[in-house]
This record gives structure tokens, C-alpha cells and sequence, in this order.
């Protein structure tokens, strides 16, 4: 008799999410990666939960949304379940406005974020603070009131602990029992691609940074493709690089220098904080630019949670959520657009 009902391969943001929304069904969970908890690009550090702009309204900005909206709920379920902090917090976002171009862009945008956001967050124009915002030619600032932090690695160490309260198990190796959800992050889509015989995702590299410098409750800033995240330690992250070719997956560069040097000329108040960490990892982007979940085709009894690529953690709640419907009780909820034959 079979000991675990769902065996999670991963435990990273996906991986976890899932665990802990079938535990939280009643379900035997065991979460297995090598790498241990937060071992790939969940181990990061940037951590910047926010939405896409609330226009061209579809599947995926749907999803998202319902996600970011659930999130403030969701952790605090995590952290009282699991006692351990995950750092999330909902602190809003600025972002610079350039010119009157952009300010009636911004405009138009806060009259369908009403309408798409359900009237429950904003995005609006407003002055930018005088101690805490980006350079902004127009003295202009967007504020939105959806966007969420947290840090990475607390967040997983959030969750494996509520998983483990709920009488889940944590391990490197184990064999595969009962349902198989396979949240193997950008090794597991390198798999798929070689099974497959065509590219079903790719490792996508990105560089990070994090200083000292504490602004735990202001908000995130976003500025020329940049995020400056606060953190609840009291430190503040930078990210990240882009980048498809690289020769390492772990180790930083110039290219990390440049996102520095764009970051500190966009937000003049982090002049003199020092750098304290540099991280480098690799992100999951499937082929369609989706998330992949649902039922591996052709391989009963097993599923895919994979491709979080930039929006992980921030849609991690309803990756959890809808996964433990769909394995536990065959309830499917998922996007096509998600499901892993968009990106057979």
C-alpha cells in the first residue's frame, strides 16, 4: 500500500505551492529534489510580485490577477501554518512617466485597471515622493496598489515548513508514489525538450544583486527594465539580466554591473549602498512564454508544473490551487493556453 497519494519533483516556488495545496486537501504529500529546498532559481533573491499592465485583457493577465489578488491570504495561511516567515507584503510599485505621452498612456491604463482589477487596487498617477522614487522627468510616478514582494528564499522555507506541519515529508532521493508532479524548473524542461525531439522550453539566466540599504516599507520601484525590491530584512535587491546565452549558469558578470549601474541612476537614494550579495541562476521559460501545468500527455498518472519563468511566486497561489484540483480530483480548471500540449 502506497504510503505518499502525490509525489512532488521539485522544491522550488511551483513545486511547494503544489505540496502544500494538497496537504491542505488531506492528501500524503512528499516533495524530493537533490538540490533541497529552493535549490534553483526559487533560491533567488529579488522577489517582485507584480502584475502586467492592466490592458489587452486574456487568459494569462486573468490568471495572474487572480493570483496576486489571493496572495496576501495565501502566505498568511503559509506562514501561521508553517510558523515561519515568508516576507511577503503588499507595498505597491512606482514607476517613472517620461513624458505627457506617457502620461495619458498611464491614464487610460487606470481606467481599465478599475474595471480588471475588480475596484479593489489601482493604478494611478501621482507625484513622485520627495525621499523615495525613481528619476522621472515629468515629476511624474504610476502607483499601483496590486503589486506584492517577498523574499524567495524565505518564502520556500515558508512553505516547506507549513507542508511538513501538515504531515508532508521533505527528501533528496525517494521512488515516485501515488500521482507525480514534475516542478523540475529549467532541468526539467532541458528533459522535455530532449524527449520530445523540439524545444519546449529553455534556461533562461538572470543576474541579481542585493544591498544594504533599508526601505523595507516603501514600495518596489520599476525603472529602465529594471526592479529595486525592498525587503522585510532591511535589505533592498536589484534584477535582473535577461539572457539566453551565457557560459555559466551561476556566476556573475558586467552584465550584472550594467543592471547596477541602470538601478542607481533610476533611484538616486541607493548612491552609497553597498553590494552585499551577487546571485546568478537559471529560470524556466516555456516555449509559449506561458506557465506549463497540467497532465503530461501520454504519461498517466503524471503532471507538469513547470515554466513560473519571471512570475513564479507571484502565481505560484493558483498554480497550487488548481494543480491540487486537477490531481486529487481530476477537477481542471487550467488555461489551454498552459497546458503542456501548447508547448508539445
Amino acid at each position: 500500500m502506497a504510503m505518499v497519494d502525490v509525489t512532488v519533483r521539485g522544491a522550488g516556488a511551483f513545486g511547494l505551492s503544489v505540496a502544500y495545496a494538497c496537504a491542505l486537501k488531506g492528501a500524503r504529500v512528499r516533495v524530493v529534489d537533490p538540490a533541497g529546498v529552493g535549490g534553483g532559481a526559487s533560491g533567488g533573491i529579488v522577489g517582485a510580485l507584480a502584475p502586467h499592465v492592466p490592458e489587452n485583457w486574456n487568459a494569462k493577465k486573468a490568471f495572474q490577477f487572480a493570483a496576486l489578488d489571493m496572495g496576501e491570504a495565501f502566505w498568511r495561511g503559509v506562514e501561521e501554518t508553517g510558523g515561519v516567515p515568508s516576507s511577503y507584503a503588499r507595498t505597491g510599485r512606482l514607476q517613472p512617466i517620461a513624458d505627457d505621452h506617457a502620461r495619458a498612456l498611464a491614464e487610460a491604463r487606470a481606467v481599465t485597471a478599475q474595471m480588471l482589477w475588480e475596484g479593489r487596487y489601482v493604478w494611478e498617477v501621482v507625484a513622485a515622493p520627495s525621499d523615495w522614487a525613481p528619476v522621472t522627468p515629468t515629476g511624474l510616478v504610476i502607483h499601483d496598489t496590486l503589486t506584492a514582494r517577498m523574499f524567495p528564499r524565505h518564502a520556500c522555507a515558508s512553505l516547506a515548513a507549513a507542508v511538513q506541519a501538515l504531515g508532508g515529508t521533505l527528501a533528496t532521493e525517494a521512488q515516485d508514489e501515488g500521482a507525480v508532479v514534475w516542478a523540475t524548473g529549467a532541468a526539467g524542461l532541458a528533459a522535455l525538450s530532449a524527449e520530445r525531439g523540439r524545444m519546449v522550453g529553455v534556461a533562461v539566466k538572470g543576474q541579481s544583486a542585493r544591498l544594504a540599504f533599508d526601505a523595507r516599507d516603501l514600495p518596489q520601484i520599476f525603472a529602465d527594465t529594471v526592479h529595486v525590491v525592498p525587503h522585510a530584512d532591511g535589505t533592498t535587491a536589484i534584477g535582473s539580466t535577461t539572457e539566453r546565452e551565457f557560459d555559466a549558469p551561476d556566476t556573475t558578470d558586467d552584465q550584472l554591473d550594467a543592471v547596477l549601474a541602470r538601478a542607481l541612476a533610476a533611484v538616486p537614494a541607493l548612491a552609497d549602498a553597498p553590494v552585499i550579495e551577487r546571485w546568478a541562476g537559471l529560470r524556466p521559460r516555456a516555449r509559449t512564454r506561458s506557465p506549463m501545468i497540467g497532465a503530461w500527455p501520454d504519461r498517466p498518472g503524471h503532471f507538469i508544473a513547470n515554466g513560473g519563468f519571471k512570475i513564479g511566486f507571484g502565481i505560484a497561489p493558483m498554480i497550487g490551487q488548481v494543480m491540487a484540483d486537477l490531481v486529487l480530483d481530476g477537477r481542471d480548471a487550467i488555461p489551454d493556453d498552459f497546458k503542456p500540449e501548447a508547448s508539445f
